[in-house]
């Protein structure tokens, strides 16, 4: 009797020892995850600095060589970043309070502004940007360069490495519980002795409970947030018409510009429904298509007869003397809206057709080659920022665009300037 409560006890002790063991591996994988963080966001982000830098202290300052303020690049060799920060911010509140301070407000009598809206990332930024990269090899001998590399983003996978612990962990936990469990047992059993110990070790773990409920948490939340981001979103949509209108024969094979029928769209947030009047300047004189055009499965027969879908709309008889004649009976087509909006999103057709001079197949695909119209995008948010910030705008053609690239942009060592960088990001531009 005492033999097996000393064994119990044994046992007991070597399960807490254990757990503690496993509760101590969690917490420090818990903490490296946390110091991964923190040391991503304390490196800075070079190209945003780059951009914070041209935008606020490029007037005063250079990277390599005095301007109005000393040279900035290689300035986190000389000063600490907190230093820097507090000068940044407010230099002159940190002139009462730093000798070091004091001594570099006299290196010029224009007195530097304060920038107490620079978040700490903000200025890690900027740092980041001012760091030396490696010297570059000349005929003239080496040349020290300060336009810092974009650094790449790890996070996604110090994350995935920190789940690869965890799932070790738990696994982990699962050995040491069925172990407990075996107790003397012999080693060999069969598959279904073993599969009944795992599951009596899963149901007796609970810190193996804990991480499956947090598991299936996370799961869930993903993809609910993935079902929900797809609300609204219609890429695909292809609804029945009333007339079918075919695209490929219109715009395809009989090279019709698209702006002959969607007129509006140079001069209008919308491009507009054409009036069926449009069609009537070509379909006044062609009643029916060739033998062999087909619409899907759709032969001559079938399209003649949407042709007189047209007729009926606008009142022509084409058997009216004289070569047909309207009657004034007319009713609307009811076509069916494809591309939709939300309210909250602006989006103006002129300025991307008339003064961006952008193609219709850019957002609605190749409608050339579209028996049947259909939404080719998706018209998300993400979508629309994205071509912002791959479209360059064209600073030859546009006198005015031109002198504001010759007398800024240039100043900065821009060569292309994009949509985004000319203030295609702005939430006003979109929503209102």
């Amino acid at each position: 009797m005492y033999q097996t409560r000393k064994k119990q006890l044994f046992i007991s002790m070597k399960s807490v020892k254990q757990h503690n063991l496993i509760s101590r591996l969690t917490l420090s994988t818990i903490a490296l995850l946390f110091l991964f963080t923190l040391n991503l966001s304390a490196q800075g982000d070079a190209k945003n600095g780059k951009k914070l830098f041209n935008s606020n202290c490029a007037a005063c300052h250079k990277l390599d060589k005095d301007l109005v303020g000393p040279a900035l690049g290689g300035i986190t060799e000389k000063r600490e970043n907190a230093w820097l920060k507090a000068w940044i911010k407010d230099n002159a509140a940190f002139q009462k309070v730093d000798a070091d301070a004091k001594e570099a407000a006299a290196y010029s009598p224009t007195a530097m502004n304060a920038f107490p809206q620079f978040s700490d990332q903000d200025i890690d930024d900027i740092l980041e940007y001012t760091k030396p990269q490696e010297p570059v090899i000349t005929a003239g001998g080496p040349v020290q360069t300060f336009a810092a590399p974009v650094k790449q983003d790890n996070t996604l996978l110090y994350i995935l490495g920190a789940i690869m612990v965890v799932m070790l962990l738990m696994l982990f936990n699962l050995y040491r519980t069925i172990n407990e469990l075996k107790g003397d047992a012999p080693k060999s059993r069969s598959f279904s002795e073993q599969a009944n110990g795992v599951w009596e070790a899963f149901k007796r773990n609970k810190f193996l409970h804990f991480l499956m409920v947090i598991f299936f948490l996370l799961m869930t939340a993903y993809f609910a947030f993935g079902w929900m981001s797809q609300v609204g979103v219609d890429q695909g949509y292809q609804p029945i018409q009333p007339i079918e209108f075919s695209h490929k024969i219109h715009a395809g094979d009989n090279k019709i510009d698209c702006q002959y029928c969607h007129s509006a769209a140079k001069h209008s947030k919308s491009s507009g429904i054409p009036s069926a009047n449009v069609c009537m300047n070509c379909h006044m004189n062609i009643s029916e298509v060739a033998d062999d055009t087909k619409i899907g499965n759709h032969g001559k027969d079938i399209l003649d007869k949407e042709i007189q879908k047209l007729y009926d709309a606008v009142g022509w008889d084409p058997e009216a003397a004289g070569g047909g004649a309207y009657t004034g009976e007319t009713k609307p087509i009811e076509w069916v809206r494809i591309h939709n909006l939300p309210d909250f999103a602006y989006f103006n057709h002129s300025q991307h057709v008339n003064v961006a001079g952008q193609k219709c197949q850019k957002c609605h695909g190749p409608v050339e080659e579209m028996d049947e119209l259909y939404q080719y995008a998706p018209l998300t948010m993400d979508w629309c920022i994205s071509c912002h910030r791959e479209t360059e705008v064209d600073m030859t053609e546009n006198g005015y665009y031109k002198k504001i690239h010759e007398q800024l942009a240039k100043k900065y060592g821009v060569e292309k300037v994009t949509v985004a960088e000319m203030g295609g990001m702005e939430c006003g531009k979109c929503h209102y």
